[in-house]
């Protein structure tokens, strides 16, 4: 029988099919010129091979213990983004496509979070995902009656976010899902995903619930005395996401920084505690590209977690002309500009510079929130220019609506401000500030100067990847297919750098990956 030797590819276009078979291995081969090609089929002689990547499915990608434990194909999250920008069509497409998507839960109210946890029940009926639960500490009651909510419906999966330290709403909702199971191994069903930008937060993550927070909680009735004893034995949370450079809440800290710190950190934290399975951390903030991806899991992200790159996509909560605005950022087209939720904290977000002038009159507000005592002490001339060209209406009258909003949502809020002039001010400041994200998210055209868009750099990555390809319009882009190619290309690229690292040096067309229809590369 004649074994027919294939052969090899040289050209850029044959180098990339053969990279691209991600199930196949990757022979890197010699001729007897000294030429190298690519073959997918393993020599006859194998002494003209030089190297070898081996079959790198994307699903392959990051920990098996992460896909196990929620019911997932990929090693991939679609973070939240509040106020329904993640939305409830984001979370169903997410799900369907074999990734876990997070509902933006953040900023709004119990019954329209209920609605939309109602929709994804009904829509991605039992397929896995999660819900975000922000800490509020200016709005407490959010806070409480999210998990009021979540362990209402049953919710097993939370992404806990813009967390400082631990509250008792958080902690109750880890502890009330304790459980063993006929073994007498502890089970969690209410699973917690932490993001975090600092190990001392990760640290809180990481260690078993405070045992006086369990107590207090098993005094009120809250959770049970035999949860209160299993509690010790089990870390806060399952997950911890690292958050680097990212829209929205960040600390702009560099990846390869802070990912090997907390993987360390997760490490010893395990073997003081003894926990019967690790923490898994993952990834998040700045990827935009497979390169990026890639990168992470190489760090040693157990899993990914996108959040920018999503909010540009068909089935995102927010408007299509935010969508547009997103679409034409680049890399340096971010700032970073004070939070509506921590307002008076001084806690900053990332959000698009490019096209608004949010970040600028946002900081303006937090200047002049730090100068004066209240209200009333504003100059005239301030007091003029925000009504006329950042409020577009009186000052009174921008109270009138916060009583309206906040004696619907908290009252206390108003309670708080009645004999305190700087606190009146704050929920003033505020109401621009909420409201910017809104006329953002409903397309107010008027307002579109003052749209606050969460983006982190990794938008601007993306863009710059997918210029020239099905997915530069917006129309464009699902969440599906941009974790597709993002994990496909992830996996395409590290085959690249595998063979790098053994010394090939590949054409240089061929070493990156170009998304197309996800039709035409099945």
């Amino acid at each position: 029988m004649t074994v027919t030797t294939p052969v090899p590819a040289r050209a850029a276009a044959a180098v990339r099919d053969v990279l691209g078979r991600l199930d196949d291995p990757c022979y890197v081969v010699r001729d007897p010129d000294g030429g190298l090609g690519l073959t997918p089929q393993r020599p006859a002689d194998d002494g003209t091979v030089v190297a070898v990547a081996p079959p790198l499915p994307p699903e392959r990608l990051g920990a098996p213990a992460f896909r196990a434990a929620h019911g997932v194909r990929h090693t991939y999250m679609c973070g939240a983004m509040a106020g329904g920008i993640a939305s409830a069509d984001l979370v169903v497409a997410a799900a369907r496509s074999g990734v876990l998507g997070s509902f933006g839960a953040a900023g709004m109210l119990p019954a329209h979070i209920d609605t939309a946890l109602g929709r994804i029940a009904a829509e991605a009926p039992g397929l896995p995902f999660a819900a975000n639960l922000i800490h509020s500490p200016s709005e407490d009651a959010l806070e409480r009656d999210a998990v009021d909510l979540y362990l209402r419906r049953g919710v097993r999966c939370v992404e806990a976010s813009a967390f400082m330290g631990l509250t008792r709403h958080v902690v109750r909702y880890r502890v009330a899902g304790l459980r063993t199971d006929p073994s007498g191994a502890v089970v969690a069903d209410n699973r917690l995903i932490a993001k975090v930008s600092r190990p001392e937060v990760a640290a809180h993550f990481l260690a078993p619930p405070p045992p006086e927070m369990v107590e207090a909680l098993v005094a009120d009735g809250l959770v049970t005395p035999e949860q209160r004893r299993l509690a010790a034995r089990v870390p806060m949370a399952d997950d911890i996401t690292v958050e680097a450079d990212s829209g929205g809440h960040t600390d702009r800290r560099p990846m390869t920084a802070l990912l090997p710190g907390v993987l360390a950190q997760r490490d010893a934290t395990a073997a003081e505690h003894g926990y019967p399975h690790a923490v898994r951390v993952g990834a998040a903030g700045g990827l935009g590209t497979p390169a990026a991806v890639a990168a992470a899991y190489a760090l040693g992200a157990d899993y990914v977690v996108t959040g920018s790159v999503n909010q540009a996509c068909v089935e995102s909560g927010t408007s299509p002309q935010a969508r547009e605005m997103l679409a034409r950022a680049g890399i340096a087209d971010c700032e970073m500009a004070p939070a509506a939720d921590m307002f008076e904290l001084g806690v900053e977000l990332q959000v698009l510079r490019r096209g608004t002038f949010f970040p600028m009159r946002a900081k303006s507000l937090l200047e002049l929130y730090r100068r004066y005592d209240g209200l009333d002490a504003l100059p005239d001339a301030e007091r003029e220019t925000l009504e006329k060209k950042v409020f577009r209406r009186s000052v009174d009258e921008v109270w009138d609506e916060v009583v309206a909003y906040f004696t619907r949502r908290d009252p206390e809020q108003l309670a708080r401000a009645a004999d305190d002039p700087r606190r009146r001010m704050a929920l003033v400041f505020r109401w621009y500030l909420g409201m910017a994200s809104r006329w953002a998210v409903t397309g107010e055209t008027e307002r579109a100067g003052d749209f606050q868009i969460w983006c982190g750099p990794a938008m601007g990555s993306f863009n710059d990847w997918v210029r020239g390809t099905y997915l530069a319009p917006p129309e464009n882009r699902t969440v599906g297919d941009v974790a597709t190619h993002l994990l496909r290309g992830a996996a395409y690229e590290a085959r690249v750098w595998q063979l790098r690292l053994s010394g090939v040096r590949l054409p240089s067309a061929a070493t990156t990956y170009r998304p197309v229809p996800i039709e035409e590369a099945a």
